[in-house]
């Protein structure tokens, strides 16, 4: 296999990109905005040239990396691919959409994955003629750093489509897990339980957001705290993965009504500059948004 399509442009789609042409892939990828796919080419050349500085990459090899890489508005451009990988938000009927057009340009070939971080890959496969080829890659953000892809097997997911997935997360330099189908699979469903009781913490006062953060990275050694990551993932994508798991697997996941409100308020998170954190300071410093304390993100 050499020939790749990654449809959605965003955070997630430059990143899987990005992975994909670092294992030598060629990859179009395919958004319906110009602008968005104009931000996605620098953002890659930028990711490899720095892969280049770092030794990670070849000078040679990364200008190869580049050169793999065709962008388009058309989704027609995905119709050489032999793997689809669909990054578009997690709203199932767009990606019923996607999967059913996607299906039909491109006559049943390729192994269809879906990146969701919660949806049924059961139910995203009904859109297709032949459920057997559609399989979950779960990427993590950001790609280029994060070493997991979490393989998901739905009801009539085949053996081909994992096999591929696992051969190309391995090629991509990447380690995996393979999980049967389940509400959150195994990482959303622990990250967001965690997520959603630091904003239950947070609500109640019990300390900061900072503190809280803090407390998570150096007392039980995760990387980031849970503010950070919601924040870097989006608040809104955080809401929604949480509405799905309380209504499959019921009150512990019911949403915290401070995260309600901090979407409802437009805090996003990193992508609009203001989420649990604020981003927007001079010199980069990030200020605690419920309570207006300040700290340079060197010191969080």
């Amino acid at each position: 296999m050499q020939d790749t399509a990654v449809i959605g442009a965003g955070t997630m789609g430059h990143g899987i990109a990005y992975s994909l042409l670092t294992g030598g892939y060629r990859v179009v990828l395919v958004d319906s905005s110009e602008v968005v796919l104009e931000k996605a080419r620098g953002t890659i050349r930028s990711l490899l040239a720095d892969a280049a500085g770092r030794g990670l990459l070849s000078p040679a090899r990364a200008e190869a990396a580049y050169a793999a890489l065709t962008t388009s508005t058309a989704l027609e451009s995905v119709q050489p691919a032999e793997l689809v990988i669909e990054a578009v938000p997690e709203d199932l009927a767009l990606k019923h959409a996607i999967l059913s057009a996607v299906d039909r340009i491109c006559q049943g070939r390729p192994i269809l994955a879906t990146n969701t971080s919660a949806l049924s890959i059961t139910e995203i496969a009904t859109a297709t003629k032949d459920p057997a080829r559609v399989v979950g890659m779960h990427y993590f953000n950001p790609v280029h750093k994060m070493k997991l892809i979490e393989i998901i097997r739905g009801l009539e997911t085949g053996r081909e489509a994992v096999e591929t997935a696992l051969a190309v997360a391995a090629r991509c330099g990447k380690e995996t897990v393979v999980v049967n189908e389940a509400p959150g699979f195994a990482t959303s469903r622990i990250s967001a339980l965690i997520g959603n009781e630091a904003f239950y913490m947070l609500m109640e006062g019990v300390a900061s957001a900072r503190d809280i953060d803090r407390a998570v990275r150096l007392g039980l050694n995760h990387p980031m705290g849970p503010f950070e990551v919601a924040d870097l993932v989006g608040l809104d994508t955080r809401l929604r993965v949480l509405e799905h798991l309380h209504a499959t697997l019921g009150e512990k996941f019911r949403p915290c009504p401070l995260l309600v409100k901090y979407v409802k308020a437009g805090r996003l998170g990193r992508k609009v500059g203001r989420g649990v954190y604020d981003y927007t300071h001079a010199g980069g410093a990030e200020t605690d948004a419920k309570n207006g304390t300040a700290s340079s993100p060197s010191s969080s």
